[in-house]
């Protein structure tokens, strides 16, 4: 997670956020259940920590952040997420 946190510092690519937090996820689930776990909590503790007195957009932007979450734990290709024209190292 730390690696895709740093990687989207790095890209500072504008509509990349989901892919990033996709791809942390899924990148420490692969790690095995305590990555899962690991993902889960800290991915949690993040959104549930903007979310507390959010409301409208941060709300929404933070609901849809824990579905890019979630995608990348469960598995999936976080590229779904990916927008048109991330440079590839990413």
């Amino acid at each position: 997670m730390g690696r895709a946190y740093m990687d989207m510092r790095d890209a500072n690519y504008i509509g990349a956020d989901k892919y990033f937090h996709a791809r942390g996820n899924y990148d420490a689930a692969q790690r095995g259940p305590g990555g899962q776990w690991a993902a889960k909590v800290i991915s949690n503790a993040r959104e549930f920590g903007q979310m507390a007195g959010s409301s409208g957009r941060g709300r929404e932007d933070s609901l849809a952040d824990q579905r890019a979450n979630e995608w990348g734990r469960s598995g999936k290709d976080p590229n779904h997420f990916r927008p048109n024209g991330l440079p590839k190292k990413y």
